[in-house]
């Protein structure tokens, strides 16, 4: 698979969580005129489109293979996570900016700042919640690996932008709370403004670096390494192979496409040959699922050059 998490688990805790607290965020920065607050509703609604397009990105994955399309349309999920990377994230993180150098030009204090703390403090709750479930499912892909080289090497690239939605959501209304508590101590709305130009910075940072990973996938990235070791390590013990020459892998969605070429392990008749290739095959697809086409060219090992 492209990983071993159930990425859909994620998206539905993440649109929960950020509905929740994009309605409750509009009716605390309402009150309170703090930038930060409204900086922080737009954030959660933006965030509760993007699960919306990874769940149509991974509907229009499962669609079946065609003449037009022979490799299946797994690749759409990574079209989709781009544009909620790039659109999303960025716009998101601009208008956050924006929001920011307006309240530095013209300060505004900030009003029923109970509100305002009540909220972010029950955001936190929320997205550390939906936070926890989407380290579940990065777990249960990443094994020994960090995050941050789980990140770098995975290829669920709805669970990488659902990680980095939650981290950036978490540490964004950790900055606002900051933000209105500075502001309401000191008095200064200085502080309000600078919170929201440091969740635009946030949004921007993750959004370049998410677009990064799934722009990868998106041209075109072999599976998982260690995936792709396991597999070469079972071609090399099938008695059938007598030497694996390459494996070259290609993920598409979660189905991955394999073209193995190998010298068999005895010469034999043209049958006997078609035989043995349909059950490494077989035996292929049976303990690595993810494998849905598979291309085996049966090669002889090359004669030494004078």
């Amino acid at each position: 698979m492209a990983g071993g998490g159930d990425s859909t688990r994620a998206i539905f805790f993440a649109l929960g969580a950020n509905f929740a607290i994009a309605v409750a965020k509009g009716v605390a920065a309402f009150f309170t005129g703090s930038s930060a607050m409204f900086a922080e509703t737009v954030h959660s609604l933006a965030d509760c489109a993007n699960q919306v397009l990874l769940l149509l990105g991974l509907r229009q994955a499962k669609r079946p293979a065609s003449p037009e399309y022979p490799l299946g349309y797994g690749k759409a999920i990574y079209f989709w996570s781009f544009l909620v990377a790039l659109m999303l994230f960025s716009v998101g993180g601009v208008f956050s900016l924006y929001e920011g150098i307006h309240k530095l030009q013209h300060p505004q204090q900030i009003k029923f700042w109970g509100w305002a703390v009540g909220v972010l403090s029950f955001g936190i709750i929320a997205e550390a919640v939906s936070m926890r479930a989407c380290l579940q499912e990065v777990n249960k892909s990443r094994g020994n690996r960090s995050l941050w080289r789980w990140f770098r090497e995975s290829r669920q690239a709805e669970l990488v932008v659902i990680f980095g939605e939650d981290l950036a959501a978490l540490l964004g209304l950790v900055f606002a709370l900051f933000a209105v508590v500075l502001s309401v101590v000191t008095g200064d709305p200085f502080w309000d403004a600078i919170g929201t130009i440091a969740i635009g910075a946030l949004l921007i940072v993750v959004a370049v670096f998410v677009a990064i990973e799934v722009k990868a996938m998106l041209i075109g990235q072999s599976v998982d390494p260690e995936r792709e070791q396991e597999i070469r390590r079972f071609l090399e013990e099938r008695v059938e192979v007598g030497r694996v020459i390459s494996v070259i892998t290609l993920q598409l969605g979660n189905d991955v496409m394999v073209a193995v070429q190998a010298e068999m392990s005895e010469l034999q008749t043209t049958r006997h040959l078609a035989e043995e290739i349909n059950t490494v095959e077989r035996a292929l697809k049976a303990q690595f699922p993810e494998v849905r086409w598979s291309f085996f060219e049966p090669d002889l090992k090359p004669e030494l050059q004078p």
